[in-house]
This record gives structure tokens, sequence and C-alpha cells, in this order.
């Protein structure tokens, strides 16, 4: 076998690692980008906590065939940009943002969420949702509100009494 061909089952596996470890993968055409929006939006990426790269078709393709999914193949045609999210919302959000920032220069393609092919609609579905995180705090804020309700109503209710003992205590005085 040739050397290229190692090199390229390489990149392949890496590829294919990148898709099992992510939690989305977002695939954009990235073709009227500058250099200049390029390095931008891969800094964005980086803050957001996904990763942007650009591979060759064919290479992505074999990855996701190799994992059972060939609903990629019609997508991985053009110029193609994949988003390596570590969950299922950042690189969504990150790509539909980027689309809208950069003038119609990105082009949402197709997601990889959940083990699962995603259209345009389903990725801009989920670049509305909030992130794992988000839900978290909400959920917890929630659960904590009537902890938090009961605690001042029953702070209410001793800080009375004290104040009857203590109207009490001054009449007794008196």
């Amino acid at each position: 076998m040739s050397a290229n061909f190692e090199a390229k089952k390489v990149v392949v596996q890496e590829i294919t690692d990148k898709i099992k470890a992510a939690k989305s993968v977002v695939l954009v055409d990235y073709n009227k980008l500058t250099v200049k929006e390029v390095s931008e939006l891969r800094s964005k990426c980086k803050k957001a906590g996904c990763e942007y790269k650009v591979y060759k078709n064919t290479l992505v393709r074999k990855a996701f065939n190799d994992l059972g999914f060939t609903d990629f193949d019609a997508d991985l045609n053009g110029p193609t940009a994949v988003a390596f999210g570590t969950d299922e919302t950042n690189a969504a959000k990150v790509m539909t943002a980027a689309a809208k920032d950069y003038d119609g220069k990105i082009v949402l393609k197709s997601a990889f969420v959940d083990n699962a092919y995603v259209d345009k609609k389903g990725i801009k579905a989920l670049s509305d949702m909030p992130s794992r995180e988000e839900l978290i705090a909400k959920m917890l804020g929630s659960i904590n509100a009537p902890a938090t309700n009961i605690a001042g109503v029953l702070n209410n209710v001793v800080s009375g009494l004290v104040r009857v003992i203590n109207a009490i205590a001054q009449q007794k005085q008196a």
C-alpha cells in the first residue's frame, strides 16, 4: 500500500474518532469566507467549546460510512467544513450565528446529533434550544424556588412571633 493511502487511513480514523467523541457534528459550506473570517470563526468555535476543521469530503464520507451512516453522502460535495461540538447545541449555535454574521458566506448543510441525521431546519431548531447547562440551571432554579418561598414564609412567621413576644414583654415592663 502506498504512503498516501496509509496517511488517508489515519485521517479517516481521526475523523471517525472525532465524530464518536462529539455530541454534535455540523457540516457547512464555507466557500466564500476569507482567511481572516475563517480564523475568526475558528476562534468563535473554540470559545464555544467546539472545533472547526476542514477535511476532504471523501475522507469525511468514508468516516461516516464506516460508522454506518450514508445520509451525509449528498451533503459532502463542494467545500465543506466540519464543526465538532462538545454538546448537542453549541456547534449548531456557532454555525447558525456565523451564517447570519457572514451574510450567507456560510451555508448550513446538515448535522449529526444523537446518532441521527439532522437537516438545515433541524440545525436552526438546535441553535434556538438552550444548552444543557442552561437547562440544568433553569431546572435547579425551579426546584429551589419553592424552598426559598417556604424559607421566606417561615422566616416571616418567626419574625412576627418575635415581634409579638417583644411587644408583650414591653407592655409588661411598662
